[in-house]
């Protein structure tokens, strides 16, 4: 008898780009599930016991930053919220901004509490939230180019590496626990885990368009697009492997 599949099986293409030594990867079985963020509808938190009420998503431990221009374009935007879109813009005055650095020379958020000073709390006048994300939206701009890049990619993740060739092979999967460092195995719940979070209208490669095109690109999004569409026409219907949390669902 053959040996049972992985119980985390998944389906990736690759392809290598024309113009330089890359090839690209993508995790298929993610980009083709319904998965969507369940903020405030269900979604548990980070913590180590599930906490849908106090409404804090995955913003627990505050925001770690790439870089400063990472961090810097965090401050640019928190100077355009308001009071009213922003629970927390006094306290970070009177701190000295939403960002600290870090002993080891990491740049961080701010907590206030126990989570992210950009977190509106339940309560709120102006909502529970990220208080970026609002200011986008309610300035008719995407919320990617307000947040920190950790921020908006999640629960996209893209690994690179690169072999004795030169050759750079990039990697877009999704988020898992292990991309936490340790704590995320402490994690009571986490959403890529989770059935409730693959009930969305649109697959993934749809509703995260623009994440995905600013981390591999127009060329490479528009060439994983057309597989998706012209394998799935060719087989009459959408059999793409399916997600693990929906296989346990």
């Amino acid at each position: 008898m053959a040996p049972p599949p992985p119980t985390d099986l998944h389906e990736y293409v690759s392809f290598d780009a024309p113009d330089e030594c890359r090839t690209f990867s993508f995790d298929i079985t993610f980009l083709t599930s319904p998965w969507h963020c369940i903020y405030g509808q269900g979604c548990q938190g980070v913590l180590t016991e599930p906490a849908p009420e106090l409404e804090q998503g995955c913003c627990s431990y505050g925001a770690h930053f790439v870089d400063e221009d990472d961090a810097n374009a965090t401050l640019l935007a928190a100077d355009r919220l308001t009071r009213e879109q922003w629970q927390h813009r006094r306290l970070a005055e009177r701190r000295g901004g939403p960002i600290r650095r870090k002993p080891d020379g990491s740049l961080v958020t701010r907590l206030v509490g126990d989570a992210c000073i950009f977190l509106n709390r339940p309560g709120f006048d102006g909502g529970a939230g990220c208080a970026l994300h609002r200011g986008a939206l309610e300035a008719g701009e995407r919320p990617l180019d307000w947040k920190p890049d950790v921020c908006w990619q999640l629960p996209l993740r893209l690994v690179e590496s690169t072999d004795e060739s030169g050759q750079v092979t990039s990697t877009l999967r999704e988020w898992k626990r292990r991309d936490w460092g340790a704590g995320g195995h402490e994690f009571h719940w986490w959403c890529t885990d989770a059935p409730d979070a693959f009930d969305g209208g649109r697959p993934v490669y749809v509703e995260l368009r623009d994440e995905i095109v600013e981390l591999v690109g127009s060329w490479a999004y528009e060439r994983l697009v057309d597989h998706i569409e012209t394998t799935a026409g060719a087989r009459a219907v959408e059999s793409f492997l399916p997600h693990p949390a929906l296989r346990r669902g």
